[in-house]
């Protein structure tokens, strides 16, 4: 895995970590949405990143 690689599956990760204690403190129901948002978006990130990278692997 690249090092830029590597940086954005950590950088998702800690992006969908921080959606997650956003939506724990959210009070109304547009920062939750937000949040939930934000961590879907980190997630599925995080996956398509691995994801890309074991395509490049199996074509080699």
């Amino acid at each position: 895995m690249t090092g830029a690689r590597a940086f954005f599956l950590i950088f998702y990760g800690l992006l969908a970590l921080v959606g997650l204690f956003l939506a724990a403190a959210a009070k109304d129901a547009g920062i939750t949405i937000f949040a939930w948002g934000l961590v879907l978006f980190g997630v599925l990130n995080a996956y398509r990143t691995i994801g890309v990278h074991y395509g490049e692997a199996r074509r080699h």
